[in-house]
């Protein structure tokens, strides 16, 4: 058993991607400036309530607002890419957001809820140009690890960003700390125009962008992908506020940050075992198991370190599903709209994460802590069975005209390669 895991899972997909020009910069690159981004929530949330003595039902207004601009704003970004190239895209989005930081610190609430939206529409577009990028630099067989390392170094920025920003705002001030935030960005900005990430693969169409409708990469495939990245996210959001909830509960509150970072550690883990995989593995298979394995994760809320284990199999799943569909996006449209794409991904991730924390809380509020488990892994589950039937369809007609991917290929046939 112990050399079949060998080989397996190994490091040579990693070496392989990582050999490729452009990538290993791309990556550093994209795990600093994705820092400051994972912090603005919680620097926004301690702004809100510390300096213009909100509550918190205030401060979450704000984040929603931010949440709903991002959802909105992703895909015309990722059109403009498409259209006019990574460059411009930055200078107006590193413009907006150097106005939004320099002057929200100053800003009544009233003020600050709709400069929020207008920040969010125009959000440095770091997690869908990388996501993008790597497509670019990466040719098909070897984007499985490129995606997997991609997905670690989300994980790796959020297991940073909030706890800087916390231990920011308690050394400092959230005021001062908003400050700090928005020159990352804008730092984050300047360094993705400096190293100007290939958009389109040296193999792929440069020149004038062809035109191509939305009804032919629209499709229910992409659709399915889209739907199953906003549940697995949802499932994840959910999972954050049940964890909190179930530790507040047990009288346990104090080791929260160290059930998250177990949580974090899984992700990373399974992140890396799936990039070393021989085989893609379908993102509707991903997140099933992931809703399936969250389901039962409150029973194991007597004590911290029995949640911590009950944990490890869905935590393992995380960073997994989302490398999976942000490959399958790359491979399901054409170069010329791989942008949109990748920002209509970002936004389903985003909405995903949006609906999730606050559904378990209200589930946690008229119930038990355990619902929020069950109620966000069983809309995980749900939303997995209604798009089954379009993956059992293409195989169907793929039976008809090519030998049956073997099970556990991607969603699309193009992912299965």
């Amino acid at each position: 058993m112990l050399p079949e895991v060998r080989t397996h899972v190994n490091m040579k997909p990693y070496r392989e991607a990582l050999a490729l020009p452009g990538l290993r910069s791309l990556l550093l690159v994209a795990v600093l400036a994705r820092i400051p981004l994972t912090a603005t929530g919680v620097t926004l949330t301690f702004h809100v309530v510390l300096d213009l003595d909100g509550t918190y039902a205030a401060a979450g207004l704000v984040g929603a607002a931010i949440t709903v601009g991002a959802a909105i704003g992703g895909p015309l970004l990722g059109r403009l890419v498409d259209r006019r190239g990574l460059r411009p895209v930055l200078v107006l989005t590193g413009i907006a957001e150097a106005v939004f930081w320099a002057t929200a610190p100053s800003l009544p609430y009233a003020l600050l809820l709709p400069a929020a939206f207008v920040a969010g529409s125009l959000a440095l577009p770091i997690f869908s140009v990388v996501r993008q990028s790597i497509a670019a630099l990466v040719p098909e067989d070897r984007r499985r690890p490129a995606y997997a390392l991609d997905s670690m170094s989300v994980e790796l920025s959020f297991m940073v960003g909030p706890a800087l920003a916390v231990a920011l705002v308690t050394a400092i001030s959230a005021r001062t700390t908003m400050y700090l935030v928005g020159g990352g960005i804008v730092a984050a900005g300047i360094a993705l125009w400096l190293i100007d990430p290939p958009i389109r693969g040296a193999a792929e169409p440069t020149g004038p962008r062809r035109k191509v409708p939305r009804r032919e990469w629209l499709t229910p495939r992409l659709l399915a992908v889209l739907a199953v990245s906003a549940a697995a996210t949802l499932v994840l959001g959910g999972t954050d506020v049940a964890v909190v909830a179930v530790l507040r509960a047990s009288g346990e509150i104090g080791w929260t940050g160290a059930v998250l970072a177990i949580w974090a550690v899984a992700s990373l883990v399974g992140g890396f075992v799936y990039g070393a995989l021989h085989r893609s593995v379908s993102p509707l298979v991903l997140t099933g198991a992931l809703a399936l394995c969250t389901i039962p994760v409150g029973l194991g809320g007597a004590h911290w370190w029995l949640l911590c284990l009950a944990l490890i199999p869905a935590g393992a799943l995380c960073a997994p599903t989302i490398a999976a569909s942000s490959d399958a996006v790359s491979r399901l449209v054409p170069a010329e709209v791989r942008g949109e794409a990748m920002g209509l991904h970002g936004s389903a991730v985003t909405v995903g994460i949006a609906v999730g924390a606050p559904l378990a809380g209200a589930v946690i509020d008229a119930r038990t802590p355990l619902w929020g488990f069950v109620v966000t892994g069983a809309l995980g589950v749900l939303v997995t069975l209604v798009v089954l039937p379009i993956e059992l369809r293409r195989r169907r007609n793929a039976d008809g005209a090519t030998p049956r991917p073997p099970v556990g290929a991607d969603l699309t046939s193009a992912a299965a390669r």
